[in-house]
Protein backbone atom coordinates (compact mmCIF):
# COMPACT_ATOMS: atom_id res chain seq x y z
CA UNK A 1 0.00 0.00 0.00
CA UNK A 2 1.54 3.41 -0.94
CA UNK A 3 2.70 5.77 1.82
CA UNK A 4 0.23 8.79 2.12
CA UNK A 5 1.87 12.35 1.23
CA UNK A 6 2.09 14.38 4.18
CA UNK A 7 -0.94 17.70 3.89
CA UNK A 8 0.52 21.35 4.09
CA UNK A 9 -1.06 22.03 7.38
CA UNK A 10 -4.45 24.46 7.67
CA UNK A 11 -3.59 27.41 9.75
CA UNK A 12 -3.73 27.42 13.32
CA UNK A 13 -6.33 25.20 15.51
CA UNK A 14 -8.36 24.64 12.14
CA UNK A 15 -4.83 21.79 11.70
CA UNK A 16 -6.21 19.41 14.31
CA UNK A 17 -10.08 19.82 13.45
CA UNK A 18 -9.52 18.89 9.56
CA UNK A 19 -7.16 16.25 10.42
CA UNK A 20 -10.20 14.42 12.09
CA UNK A 21 -11.57 14.36 8.56
CA UNK A 22 -8.59 12.97 6.78
CA UNK A 23 -9.45 9.66 6.24
CA UNK A 24 -12.17 10.51 4.55
CA UNK A 25 -10.43 11.49 1.47
CA UNK A 26 -8.49 9.24 -0.89
CA UNK A 27 -6.25 11.86 -2.38
CA UNK A 28 -3.57 14.94 -0.42
CA UNK A 29 -5.40 17.26 -3.30
CA UNK A 30 -8.65 16.43 -1.32
CA UNK A 31 -7.32 16.57 1.92
CA UNK A 32 -5.53 19.72 0.54
CA UNK A 33 -9.05 21.48 -0.39
CA UNK A 34 -10.91 20.57 2.94
CA UNK A 35 -8.27 22.69 4.74
CA UNK A 36 -8.24 25.69 1.93
CA UNK A 37 -11.80 25.32 1.61
CA UNK A 38 -12.86 25.24 5.49
CA UNK A 39 -9.97 28.26 5.55
CA UNK A 40 -11.31 30.42 3.18
CA UNK A 41 -14.44 30.32 4.88
CA UNK A 42 -13.38 31.49 8.41
CA UNK A 43 -11.84 34.04 7.09
CA UNK A 44 -13.25 37.44 7.16
CA UNK A 45 -13.88 39.15 3.68
CA UNK A 46 -15.36 42.33 2.24
CA UNK A 47 -17.13 40.61 -0.76
CA UNK A 48 -18.99 37.22 -0.54
CA UNK A 49 -17.48 34.26 -0.50
CA UNK A 50 -17.59 32.86 -3.62
CA UNK A 51 -14.96 30.74 -5.38
CA UNK A 52 -12.70 33.67 -6.02
CA UNK A 53 -12.85 35.07 -2.73
CA UNK A 54 -11.80 31.92 -1.00
CA UNK A 55 -8.76 32.54 -2.56
CA UNK A 56 -8.31 36.38 -2.21
CA UNK A 57 -8.30 36.82 -6.20
CA UNK A 58 -10.63 39.17 -8.15
CA UNK A 59 -14.03 38.03 -8.93
CA UNK A 60 -14.60 37.61 -12.65
CA UNK A 61 -11.15 38.12 -13.68
CA UNK A 62 -9.48 35.51 -11.04
CA UNK A 63 -12.12 32.63 -12.08
CA UNK A 64 -8.79 31.16 -13.99
CA UNK A 65 -6.59 31.32 -11.23
CA UNK A 66 -5.10 27.82 -10.42
CA UNK A 67 -6.14 28.15 -6.73
CA UNK A 68 -9.53 28.77 -7.95
CA UNK A 69 -9.93 26.08 -10.30
CA UNK A 70 -7.85 23.75 -8.06
CA UNK A 71 -11.06 24.39 -5.45
CA UNK A 72 -13.98 24.59 -8.53
CA UNK A 73 -12.52 20.63 -9.37
CA UNK A 74 -12.32 19.93 -5.71
CA UNK A 75 -16.01 21.15 -5.24
CA UNK A 76 -17.23 19.70 -8.58
CA UNK A 77 -15.45 16.91 -9.73
CA UNK A 78 -13.61 15.38 -7.34
CA UNK A 79 -14.64 11.62 -5.86
CA UNK A 80 -15.36 12.57 -1.57
CA UNK A 81 -18.09 11.40 -0.24
CA UNK A 82 -20.03 14.78 1.74
CA UNK A 83 -22.44 12.41 3.45
CA UNK A 84 -19.37 10.60 5.37
CA UNK A 85 -18.28 13.66 5.69
CA UNK A 86 -21.53 15.87 7.24
CA UNK A 87 -21.61 12.23 9.45
CA UNK A 88 -18.16 12.62 10.90
CA UNK A 89 -18.74 16.18 11.47
CA UNK A 90 -21.89 15.03 13.68
CA UNK A 91 -19.84 12.05 15.81
CA UNK A 92 -17.32 14.58 16.77
CA UNK A 93 -20.10 16.52 17.88
CA UNK A 94 -22.23 13.84 19.68
CA UNK A 95 -18.81 12.49 21.35
CA UNK A 96 -17.45 15.93 22.79
CA UNK A 97 -19.49 16.63 26.20
CA UNK A 98 -19.37 20.25 25.91
CA UNK A 99 -21.27 19.87 22.11
CA UNK A 100 -23.24 16.16 22.81
CA UNK A 101 -27.02 16.62 21.98
CA UNK A 102 -29.16 15.62 25.40
CA UNK A 103 -32.71 14.65 25.81
CA UNK A 104 -33.34 18.48 26.90
CA UNK A 105 -32.40 19.80 23.36
CA UNK A 106 -35.19 20.15 20.45
CA UNK A 107 -34.89 19.82 16.75
CA UNK A 108 -35.29 22.38 14.79
CA UNK A 109 -37.04 22.47 11.47
CA UNK A 110 -36.93 24.96 9.02
CA UNK A 111 -35.75 25.88 5.08
CA UNK A 112 -33.68 28.61 3.55
CA UNK A 113 -34.03 30.24 0.20
CA UNK A 114 -31.64 32.21 -1.52
CA UNK A 115 -31.69 34.00 -5.02
CA UNK A 116 -30.11 32.41 -8.30
CA UNK A 117 -30.58 33.09 -11.58
CA UNK A 118 -30.37 31.24 -14.77
CA UNK A 119 -31.63 28.05 -15.45
CA UNK A 120 -28.86 25.74 -15.66
CA UNK A 121 -28.44 25.39 -11.59
CA UNK A 122 -29.45 22.30 -10.07
CA UNK A 123 -32.94 22.91 -7.82
CA UNK A 124 -33.62 26.26 -9.54
CA UNK A 125 -36.80 27.64 -9.94
CA UNK A 126 -39.38 30.38 -8.91
CA UNK A 127 -40.85 29.56 -5.35
CA UNK A 128 -41.16 31.63 -2.37
CA UNK A 129 -37.06 32.63 -0.56
CA UNK A 130 -37.28 33.83 2.90
CA UNK A 131 -33.90 35.84 2.75
CA UNK A 132 -35.95 38.20 0.07
CA UNK A 133 -39.09 37.77 1.46
CA UNK A 134 -41.12 37.09 -1.72
CA UNK A 135 -41.17 34.80 -4.85
CA UNK A 136 -38.70 34.66 -7.14
CA UNK A 137 -35.91 32.15 -8.98
CA UNK A 138 -33.83 30.32 -6.58
CA UNK A 139 -32.80 27.71 -4.26
CA UNK A 140 -35.01 26.33 -1.21
CA UNK A 141 -32.69 23.87 1.24
CA UNK A 142 -34.50 21.97 4.00
CA UNK A 143 -32.90 21.70 7.25
CA UNK A 144 -32.60 20.82 10.46
CA UNK A 145 -30.69 22.47 13.74
CA UNK A 146 -30.22 20.51 17.01
CA UNK A 147 -30.17 23.65 19.39
CA UNK A 148 -30.77 24.11 23.69
CA UNK A 149 -30.27 26.81 25.85
CA UNK A 150 -26.46 27.11 25.46
CA UNK A 151 -25.98 25.88 21.84
CA UNK A 152 -26.88 25.43 18.40
CA UNK A 153 -25.54 23.67 15.39
CA UNK A 154 -26.66 23.06 11.82
CA UNK A 155 -27.92 19.00 11.46
CA UNK A 156 -28.81 17.92 7.72
CA UNK A 157 -29.37 19.69 4.58
CA UNK A 158 -31.22 18.94 1.38
CA UNK A 159 -32.10 21.09 -1.06
CA UNK A 160 -35.75 21.20 -2.52
CA UNK A 161 -36.07 20.30 -6.23
CA UNK A 162 -39.12 22.11 -7.91
CA UNK A 163 -41.62 19.38 -9.61
CA UNK A 164 -40.78 21.31 -13.32
CA UNK A 165 -37.32 19.61 -13.06
CA UNK A 166 -38.70 16.26 -12.81
CA UNK A 167 -40.32 14.73 -15.98
CA UNK A 168 -43.62 14.02 -14.31
CA UNK A 169 -43.93 17.02 -12.28
CA UNK A 170 -45.60 16.33 -8.73
CA UNK A 171 -46.76 13.14 -9.88
CA UNK A 172 -43.04 11.80 -10.64
CA UNK A 173 -41.88 9.09 -8.25
CA UNK A 174 -39.02 10.91 -7.53
CA UNK A 175 -40.59 14.08 -6.55
CA UNK A 176 -40.67 15.09 -2.96
CA UNK A 177 -42.20 18.05 -1.33
CA UNK A 178 -40.56 20.33 1.73
CA UNK A 179 -42.57 18.53 3.85
CA UNK A 180 -41.54 14.99 3.18
CA UNK A 181 -38.19 15.94 3.18
CA UNK A 182 -38.44 17.65 6.31
CA UNK A 183 -39.96 14.73 7.73
CA UNK A 184 -37.17 12.74 6.26
CA UNK A 185 -34.31 14.99 8.09
CA UNK A 186 -35.73 14.33 11.51
CA UNK A 187 -36.17 11.27 10.43
CA UNK A 188 -31.94 11.05 10.17
CA UNK A 189 -31.02 12.78 12.72
CA UNK A 190 -32.75 10.70 15.02
CA UNK A 191 -31.25 7.55 13.42
CA UNK A 192 -28.14 9.66 13.46
CA UNK A 193 -27.77 9.67 17.32
CA UNK A 194 -29.06 12.59 17.66
CA UNK A 195 -31.27 13.07 20.98
CA UNK A 196 -33.90 15.76 21.44
CA UNK A 197 -37.22 16.66 22.86
CA UNK A 198 -39.72 17.46 20.44
CA UNK A 199 -39.10 18.81 16.78
CA UNK A 200 -39.94 22.40 16.74
CA UNK A 201 -41.03 24.48 13.51
CA UNK A 202 -42.68 27.88 12.21
CA UNK A 203 -46.28 27.70 11.18
CA UNK A 204 -44.94 27.25 7.33
CA UNK A 205 -45.02 23.76 8.93
CA UNK A 206 -47.24 23.14 11.64
CA UNK A 207 -50.14 23.96 9.37
CA UNK A 208 -49.78 20.77 7.69
CA UNK A 209 -51.66 18.42 8.65
CA UNK A 210 -49.58 15.71 6.62
CA UNK A 211 -46.77 17.13 8.33
CA UNK A 212 -47.96 16.75 12.24
CA UNK A 213 -48.46 13.13 10.83
CA UNK A 214 -46.00 12.00 9.33
CA UNK A 215 -43.57 13.04 12.31
CA UNK A 216 -46.19 11.22 14.58
CA UNK A 217 -45.52 8.05 12.15
CA UNK A 218 -41.63 8.42 12.70
CA UNK A 219 -42.23 7.84 16.63
CA UNK A 220 -41.25 12.41 16.60
CA UNK A 221 -43.00 14.12 19.11
CA UNK A 222 -43.87 17.69 17.98
CA UNK A 223 -44.18 21.61 19.21
CA UNK A 224 -44.76 23.55 15.84
CA UNK A 225 -47.01 26.86 15.79
CA UNK A 226 -50.16 27.95 13.73
CA UNK A 227 -51.48 30.53 11.99
CA UNK A 228 -53.79 32.36 13.92
CA UNK A 229 -56.36 32.24 11.58
CA UNK A 230 -55.56 28.58 10.57
CA UNK A 231 -59.05 27.14 10.24
CA UNK A 232 -60.28 24.08 11.59
CA UNK A 233 -63.76 21.68 11.61
CA UNK A 234 -66.43 22.79 13.80
CA UNK A 235 -70.15 22.81 15.05
CA UNK A 236 -72.13 25.79 14.54
CA UNK A 237 -71.09 28.96 16.72
CA UNK A 238 -68.21 26.96 18.16
CA UNK A 239 -64.58 28.63 17.72
CA UNK A 240 -63.42 28.38 14.37
CA UNK A 241 -59.31 29.54 14.68
CA UNK A 242 -56.67 29.50 17.35
CA UNK A 243 -57.37 32.94 17.31
CA UNK A 244 -60.86 32.62 17.97
CA UNK A 245 -60.50 29.64 20.83
CA UNK A 246 -57.97 32.06 22.61
CA UNK A 247 -60.34 35.23 23.06
CA UNK A 248 -63.09 32.70 24.97
CA UNK A 249 -60.56 31.94 27.67
CA UNK A 250 -61.26 33.87 31.05
CA UNK A 251 -58.86 36.75 31.91
CA UNK A 252 -58.99 39.80 34.50
CA UNK A 253 -55.45 40.85 34.97
CA UNK A 254 -52.17 39.33 36.73
CA UNK A 255 -53.74 38.74 39.74
CA UNK A 256 -57.04 37.46 38.93
CA UNK A 257 -55.43 34.95 35.36
CA UNK A 258 -58.67 32.90 35.19
CA UNK A 259 -57.55 30.30 32.74
CA UNK A 260 -54.16 31.40 32.18
CA UNK A 261 -50.43 30.26 33.64
CA UNK A 262 -48.27 32.53 34.43
CA UNK A 263 -44.59 31.50 32.75
CA UNK A 264 -41.30 32.90 33.44
CA UNK A 265 -39.17 32.95 30.63
CA UNK A 266 -35.22 33.72 31.20
CA UNK A 267 -33.11 34.90 28.46
CA UNK A 268 -29.29 34.33 27.63
CA UNK A 269 -28.21 37.77 28.08
CA UNK A 270 -29.80 37.29 31.78
CA UNK A 271 -33.21 39.32 31.38
CA UNK A 272 -36.52 37.83 32.15
CA UNK A 273 -40.26 38.24 30.78
CA UNK A 274 -43.12 37.22 31.93
CA UNK A 275 -45.37 35.21 29.31
CA UNK A 276 -48.96 33.79 29.97
CA UNK A 277 -49.90 30.59 28.25
CA UNK A 278 -53.06 28.38 28.32
CA UNK A 279 -54.74 24.78 27.05
CA UNK A 280 -57.24 25.88 24.73
CA UNK A 281 -59.90 23.95 23.00
CA UNK A 282 -60.53 23.88 19.22
CA UNK A 283 -62.53 21.68 17.20
CA UNK A 284 -60.87 18.00 17.92
CA UNK A 285 -57.77 19.08 19.92
CA UNK A 286 -57.70 19.97 23.58
CA UNK A 287 -56.04 19.52 26.62
CA UNK A 288 -56.42 15.46 26.04
CA UNK A 289 -56.61 14.97 22.78
CA UNK A 290 -53.82 13.31 20.62
CA UNK A 291 -53.07 17.13 19.77
CA UNK A 292 -52.92 19.73 22.35
CA UNK A 293 -53.54 23.40 21.23
CA UNK A 294 -51.35 26.05 23.48
CA UNK A 295 -52.01 29.69 23.54
CA UNK A 296 -48.75 31.81 24.94
CA UNK A 297 -48.55 35.56 24.57
CA UNK A 298 -47.34 38.67 26.82
CA UNK A 299 -50.81 40.11 26.91
CA UNK A 300 -54.06 37.39 27.32
CA UNK A 301 -56.05 40.79 27.44
CA UNK A 302 -54.98 41.80 23.38
CA UNK A 303 -53.10 38.78 22.12
CA UNK A 304 -50.36 41.37 20.35
CA UNK A 305 -50.10 39.54 17.26
CA UNK A 306 -46.14 39.57 17.61
CA UNK A 307 -45.92 38.39 20.63
CA UNK A 308 -48.61 35.55 21.06
CA UNK A 309 -47.64 32.37 19.69
CA UNK A 310 -50.63 29.53 18.94
CA UNK A 311 -48.82 26.12 19.27
CA UNK A 312 -50.18 22.23 18.36
CA UNK A 313 -48.21 19.70 20.09
CA UNK A 314 -48.59 15.76 20.83
CA UNK A 315 -46.76 15.92 24.15
CA UNK A 316 -49.55 14.63 26.68
CA UNK A 317 -50.77 17.18 29.54
CA UNK A 318 -49.18 16.43 33.17
CA UNK A 319 -51.83 14.07 34.56
CA UNK A 320 -53.81 13.50 31.75
CA UNK A 321 -55.13 9.62 30.55
CA UNK A 322 -53.28 9.93 27.62
CA UNK A 323 -49.94 9.62 29.85
CA UNK A 324 -50.15 5.69 30.13
CA UNK A 325 -50.33 5.03 26.30
CA UNK A 326 -48.12 7.80 25.24
CA UNK A 327 -44.74 7.35 23.88
CA UNK A 328 -43.31 10.52 24.94
CA UNK A 329 -42.77 11.84 28.51
CA UNK A 330 -46.16 14.70 29.55
CA UNK A 331 -45.29 18.22 29.04
CA UNK A 332 -46.53 21.14 31.12
CA UNK A 333 -46.98 24.42 29.83
CA UNK A 334 -43.86 26.18 30.52
CA UNK A 335 -42.05 23.28 28.98
CA UNK A 336 -44.45 23.72 25.54
CA UNK A 337 -43.52 27.17 25.30
CA UNK A 338 -39.53 26.62 26.08
CA UNK A 339 -39.18 24.38 23.76
CA UNK A 340 -40.51 26.39 20.72
CA UNK A 341 -38.62 29.42 22.19
CA UNK A 342 -35.96 27.62 20.88
CA UNK A 343 -37.04 27.78 17.57
CA UNK A 344 -35.74 30.88 17.36
CA UNK A 345 -32.15 29.83 17.50
CA UNK A 346 -32.80 28.49 13.55
CA UNK A 347 -32.44 32.20 13.13
CA UNK A 348 -29.30 32.87 14.35
CA UNK A 349 -27.94 29.81 12.73
CA UNK A 350 -28.76 31.10 9.68
CA UNK A 351 -27.40 34.75 10.21
CA UNK A 352 -23.95 32.97 10.82
CA UNK A 353 -24.37 30.58 8.02
CA UNK A 354 -24.94 32.74 5.48
CA UNK A 355 -23.76 36.74 6.87
CA UNK A 356 -20.80 35.11 7.60
CA UNK A 357 -19.73 31.40 6.24
CA UNK A 358 -21.24 31.97 2.97
CA UNK A 359 -23.98 29.58 2.54
CA UNK A 360 -25.43 30.98 -0.34
CA UNK A 361 -22.42 32.35 -2.16
CA UNK A 362 -22.02 29.09 -3.90
CA UNK A 363 -21.13 29.32 -7.95
CA UNK A 364 -21.67 26.33 -9.03
CA UNK A 365 -24.30 24.42 -10.79
CA UNK A 366 -24.68 20.45 -9.95
CA UNK A 367 -26.68 18.87 -7.01
CA UNK A 368 -23.63 17.28 -6.12
CA UNK A 369 -20.81 20.58 -5.45
CA UNK A 370 -24.11 22.52 -3.93
CA UNK A 371 -24.46 20.04 -1.48
CA UNK A 372 -20.80 19.72 -1.02
CA UNK A 373 -20.75 23.29 -0.29
CA UNK A 374 -23.11 23.64 2.39
CA UNK A 375 -21.59 20.63 4.19
CA UNK A 376 -18.62 22.59 4.05
CA UNK A 377 -20.12 25.51 5.61
CA UNK A 378 -21.62 23.30 8.28
CA UNK A 379 -18.43 22.09 9.09
CA UNK A 380 -16.58 25.74 9.54
CA UNK A 381 -19.76 26.02 11.84
CA UNK A 382 -19.08 23.03 13.80
CA UNK A 383 -15.21 23.98 14.08
CA UNK A 384 -16.09 27.27 15.73
CA UNK A 385 -17.75 25.56 18.48
CA UNK A 386 -14.73 23.19 18.79
CA UNK A 387 -12.29 26.10 19.15
CA UNK A 388 -14.86 28.12 21.41
CA UNK A 389 -14.90 24.90 24.25
CA UNK A 390 -11.09 23.81 23.51
CA UNK A 391 -9.21 25.19 26.70
CA UNK A 392 -6.80 26.94 24.89
CA UNK A 393 -2.65 25.68 25.24
CA UNK A 394 -0.82 26.80 28.70
CA UNK A 395 1.30 29.80 27.77
CA UNK A 396 4.67 29.63 27.21
CA UNK A 397 6.97 30.47 30.28
CA UNK A 398 10.41 31.98 30.08
CA UNK A 399 13.41 30.17 31.24
CA UNK A 400 14.10 30.82 34.67
CA UNK A 401 17.84 32.91 34.89
CA UNK A 402 20.70 31.85 36.84
CA UNK A 403 21.06 33.16 40.61
CA UNK A 404 24.17 34.57 40.31
CA UNK A 405 23.62 35.84 36.78
CA UNK A 406 20.37 38.31 36.81
CA UNK A 407 19.12 39.17 33.58
CA UNK A 408 18.25 43.29 32.79
CA UNK A 409 14.62 42.59 33.46
CA UNK A 410 15.15 41.50 36.92
CA UNK A 411 17.49 43.96 37.39
CA UNK A 412 14.44 46.83 36.49
CA UNK A 413 13.07 45.30 39.37
CA UNK A 414 10.21 42.99 37.17
CA UNK A 415 9.46 41.23 34.73
CA UNK A 416 7.31 42.25 31.62
CA UNK A 417 4.64 40.09 30.41
CA UNK A 418 5.26 40.64 26.69
CA UNK A 419 2.33 41.17 24.13
CA UNK A 420 1.10 38.35 22.23
CA UNK A 421 1.90 37.86 18.29
CA UNK A 422 -0.31 40.70 16.47
CA UNK A 423 0.03 38.19 13.45
CA UNK A 424 -2.83 35.44 15.89
CA UNK A 425 -4.93 39.10 16.45
CA UNK A 426 -7.83 39.83 14.48
CA UNK A 427 -6.98 43.74 13.28
CA UNK A 428 -11.11 45.00 14.08
CA UNK A 429 -14.34 44.43 13.97
CA UNK A 430 -15.45 43.76 10.26
CA UNK A 431 -18.59 45.10 10.87
CA UNK A 432 -20.52 42.28 10.59
CA UNK A 433 -22.92 39.74 13.17
CA UNK A 434 -20.65 36.96 14.36
CA UNK A 435 -21.51 33.73 15.59
CA UNK A 436 -23.03 33.57 18.87
CA UNK A 437 -20.48 32.88 21.21
CA UNK A 438 -18.35 30.73 18.65
CA UNK A 439 -16.96 32.47 15.52
CA UNK A 440 -15.36 35.41 17.46
CA UNK A 441 -12.42 33.37 18.70
CA UNK A 442 -12.07 31.09 15.89
CA UNK A 443 -12.33 34.25 13.39
CA UNK A 444 -9.56 35.85 15.81
CA UNK A 445 -6.96 32.95 15.44
CA UNK A 446 -7.71 33.01 11.92
CA UNK A 447 -8.10 36.37 10.86
CA UNK A 448 -3.99 37.61 11.02
CA UNK A 449 -3.22 34.56 8.84
CA UNK A 450 -2.18 34.77 5.01
CA UNK A 451 -4.96 33.45 2.64
CA UNK A 452 -3.24 31.47 -0.02
CA UNK A 453 -3.44 34.69 -2.63
CA UNK A 454 -2.73 38.14 -1.82
CA UNK A 455 -5.75 39.96 -2.83
CA UNK A 456 -7.22 39.92 0.99
CA UNK A 457 -8.21 43.05 2.55
CA UNK A 458 -7.47 43.70 6.18
CA UNK A 459 -10.38 45.23 8.14
CA UNK A 460 -10.07 48.72 9.55
CA UNK A 461 -9.53 49.33 13.41
CA UNK A 462 -11.18 51.74 14.20
CA UNK A 463 -13.97 49.81 16.45
CA UNK A 464 -13.85 47.33 19.12
CA UNK A 465 -15.19 44.08 18.45
CA UNK A 466 -18.20 43.95 20.76
CA UNK A 467 -18.66 41.21 23.30
CA UNK A 468 -20.03 37.50 21.92
CA UNK A 469 -23.59 37.79 21.08
CA UNK A 470 -25.94 35.41 23.28
CA UNK A 471 -29.23 36.95 22.93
Amino acid sequence: MTKRLPCPPAPGPLEAYAARFDDLFETLAQRRGFREYLSGLLLPRDRNKTLTCLVGTEPVVGAQHAAVQRLQFFLSESTWDNHRVNGRRLELLVADPATGPHPGGVLVIDDSGDRKSGSATAHVGKQYLGSVGKVDRGVVTATTCWADERIYYPVHARPYTPAHHFPQGKKDPGFQSKLQIAVALAAQAKAAGIVFRAVAADCAYGDHDSFRAGLHAAGLAFVMALKPRHGTWSYGTDAYTPVDAAHTLTWTDADHPGDWTRIERTFRDGHAATWWAAEVRLGWWGPDGNVRLVVATTDPATLPAKATWYLATDLPRPGSPRVADSPYLPADLAEIVRIYGLRHWVEQSYKQVKDELGWADFQVRSDTAIRRHQTLVDCAFSFCWNTWFTPPPPPSVDPTPEPDTPSKAAARGRYRTSSAPTALLAPGDPGRPWLAGALEHAATLLAGLESPASAQRTPGTARRRRHRQTS
